[in-house]
């Protein structure tokens, strides 16, 4: 497997996850590339849609990585709260809560 500059940006478990289990990693990489090129939805919504999902299965660290990755790739920070807001007759305000003061962390940060 090799190292790409992103890798440093990845999740620490992700990373030793691909390190010792080298197929798995690479599946798991090639399935992200094949899902992203699979229909028209840039990347900047993808991230977006990402994000609203982490939020759903309440992931600190996913929330944090789609937030980082929808920043890079243009959105701002208007909205990545209004994508997680949209969410609360949906998951609750609780759940909402909960992922906004993630993406806070990351953006005090």
């Amino acid at each position: 497997m090799s190292n790409t500059p992103k890798e440093g940006k990845l999740p620490g478990n992700y990373v030793s996850i691909r390190k010792r289990y080298e197929d798995y990693g690479k599946i798991l990489s090639e399935m992200g590339q094949v899902l992203k090129e699979a229909g028209p939805v840039d990347d900047k919504t993808s991230q977006l849609i990402q994000l609203a999902a982490s939020a759903t299965i309440r992931s600190e660290g996913a929330v944090h990585s789609h937030a980082r990755r929808a920043l890079e790739l243009g959105a701002s920070p208007d909205e990545i709260y209004h994508s997680l807001i949209l969410l609360t007759s949906t998951i609750g305000f609780p759940n909402v809560a909960a992922a906004i003061s993630w993406v806070d962390d990351l953006l005090e940060d």
